[in-house]
């Protein structure tokens, strides 16, 4: 049988050590679908339920293999479907290749049916690598550079094939004028160490320094030994931005947790009292979070230089892989011998995980969603992985999740959309089927797809080594996170109309397809469904009715921003008094004395 053009991307991705393509079929890339079949599926086309969760299944599969994810759409809506988990992908800074399909070339320019100009849909989130293949004769080298770029970049790429060339005969590209040939697959990442000259500068800083401070992200997950042992030189904290958040364990001393809205007081503090700011593998935005300017001498450490020195104004930038520059200069840091600083640090990180679980043990009606996550702590294994989607389940999972052995999370960190709880949780099954994921989620985002994924993990499971993959939904029937920010920061009551979600019942969904299903609505059965989920030897669904009247409050909250908040609300809220109440103690909480003290 003659090779078609489908045929040798799929050799060419089996080349590449693609285990898995995320997609969904449509007549625009039939030729491709073939081809899965005559390859006995080899790699695996894992069939979602929309095209946007293809994408997002990439995204998931990218962040934690540290591989490139590859996702499949057809022509017209199918490929625009994709964009929003490209755009996660490009905003992310994770490797994941689109392959979509387009109209046959005899067809083009006609206003034929699901004819879109894809060039123009996909050339900013693609801005790294859009190709499009209208001779056989251009793979594999545009394949090849996908996928090179995606990984080299660490961003989304897209090759577009039009439907009839996929099953074209395959013709290579020939010693000859005007083509160009590729070499085999391999890694072509190199390892960027900083300048001499910058790292000793930064070093003399680094020195002249008494109150470090070192906020750490992605970029730093490579260089977690040299970072562990940059604080212990310097006796200062460690913050994490959120998509930093397991770079490093929680059960570290020093470690003072998340940075920012959704952050801790200890890492808030850290920041206002410093006077030597490092910030390794970082691009958080928030500049208010950051030392006053002016304020703190900076160090940044970043691989890419088109990120470096935007957040705040460092002194010295050094453009390198965080762990091979760290190296170079941990060896030119005098330990700090006045350990005041640290002794200050570890005194509130202390302090403030006794006041997240004083804060997660307080009553509610009729859960409280912090005691939901502070449960989960107590008994999440040390290998597992979490996925969070975007609203107020973030906050839970930023602020009450400890990171501790193994564990690995993320959620959208840049784009920060609805959606991708559940599907990232595939993704990581696919990346490691040996480990138990656990998925944090909304109902809104469970409303706008979870539901439907939970159909392909049902589909997909018996593929996973560990079964355990547990989808914990919050179930407030409110879009919760814009609820707060109408009234903090709009200064208006909750508009039911628009923040009431239907009720919906989470667990028995997950039971009629053949999943576990628990559904908890008192604060006292809490550990034992989570103890039920991680032990039932399936995936299973944690349908916990929580109490929407409990405040995401950021670190910095004074009690008079608490009370502007309260009289906002008192213009109308539906529950008004029971939303004052629960956030008044929940704020009491740090400033009650240490139980323990």
């Amino acid at each position: 049988m003659a090779t078609t053009v489908a045929d040798h991307v799929l050799e060419r991705l089996r080349e590449w050590n693609v285990e898995q393509v995320f997609g969904y079929p449509g007549d625009g890339i039939n030729g491709l679908i073939g081809a899965f079949g005559k390859a006995e599926n080899v790699p695996r086309f894992v069939q979602v339920r929309h095209e946007e969760m293809a994408a997002f299944e990439a995204v998931g599969y990218a962040k934690f293999s540290g591989r490139v994810g590859v996702c499949a759409a057809t022509s017209g809506p199918g490929a625009i479907h994709l964009l929003n988990g490209l755009y996660d992908a490009k905003l992310d800074h994770v490797p994941v290749v689109a392959i979509v399909g387009q109209v046959a070339r005899s067809a083009m320019g006609g206003s034929y049916q699901q004819e879109v100009d894809l060039q123009s849909v996909f050339k900013d989130v693609a801005s790294e690598y859009l190709v499009e293949v209208n001779v056989s004769e251009q793979l594999p080298n545009a394949l090849d550079r996908a996928i090179r770029i995606a990984a080299a970049q660490r961003t989304a790429t897209v090759i577009i094939i039009p439907a009839d060339l996929q099953e074209e005969r395959y013709t290579p590209p020939k010693h000859a004028f005007k083509n160009v040939p590729s070499s085999p697959p391999g890694e072509a990442v190199p390892t960027v160490v900083a300048a001499r000259q910058g790292i000793e500068h930064a070093a003399e800083i680094v020195n002249a320094g008494e109150r470090v401070a070192i906020l750490i992200g992605q970029g730093a997950r490579g260089a977690a030994t040299e970072v562990r042992e940059l604080a212990e030189l310097t006796g200062g904290g460690v913050a994490k931005a959120l998509l930093g958040k397991d770079v490093l364990p929680d059960d570290l001393p020093y470690v003072t947790g998340a940075i920012g809205l959704l952050g801790t007081r200890p890492s808030y503090e850290l920041m206002q009292d410093c006077d030597t700011l490092l910030v390794i593998g970082s691009n958080f935005p928030y500049t208010q979070f950051l030392p006053e300017f002016g304020q703190a001498r900076a160090v940044q450490i970043d691989i890419d230089g088109r990120f470096i020195g935007m957040r705040y104004p460092t002194e010295v930038n050094l453009v390198g892989d965080a762990a091979e520059t760290l190296r170079a200069l941990l060896p030119l840091l005098r330990p700090k011998e006045d350990r005041s600083w640290r002794e200050k640090i570890e005194q509130d990180v202390t302090g403030w995980w006794d006041t997240m679980e004083k804060q997660a043990m307080l009553d509610a009606k009729p859960v409280n969603p912090m005691r939901v996550v502070w449960e989960l702590s107590q008994r999440i294994p040390d290998d597992a992985i979490v996925t969070s989607d975007s609203g107020s389940a973030a906050n839970w999972y930023a602020r009450d999740l400890k990171m501790r052995g193994r564990m690995r999370g993320s959620l959208s960190g840049t784009l920060a959309t609805m959606g991708p709880g559940v599907p990232y949780a595939i993704g990581a099954k696919f990346a490691h089927g040996d480990r138990p994921v656990i998925a944090l989620v909304g109902d809104g985002a469970m409303q706008m797809n979870g539901l439907a994924e939970l159909i392909t993990i049902r589909r997909y499971h018996a593929l996973w080594e560990d079964p355990r993959c547990v989808v914990c939904v919050f179930h407030n029937n409110d879009l919760n996170q814009v609820t707060w920010e109408l009234r903090a920061m709009g200064g208006a009551p909750k508009f039911e109309e628009s923040q009431a979600l239907p009720d919906v019942d989470y667990a028995g969904f997950a039971q009629s397809i053949g999943l576990e299903g628990i559904a908890v609505d008192s604060p006292d059965d809490l550990g034992g469904a989570w103890d039920r989920a991680l032990a039932c030897g399936r995936p299973a669904v944690l349908d916990v009715r929580c109490d929407p009247e409990v405040p995401p409050i950021p670190p910095h909250a004074t009690f008079e921003q608490v009370k502007s908040a309260a009289q906002a609300v008192l213009k109308g809220d539906p529950d008004a008094l029971h939303m004052i109440a629960q956030g008044a103690k929940t704020k009491a909480q740090e400033f009650l004395p240490d139980r323990n003290g």
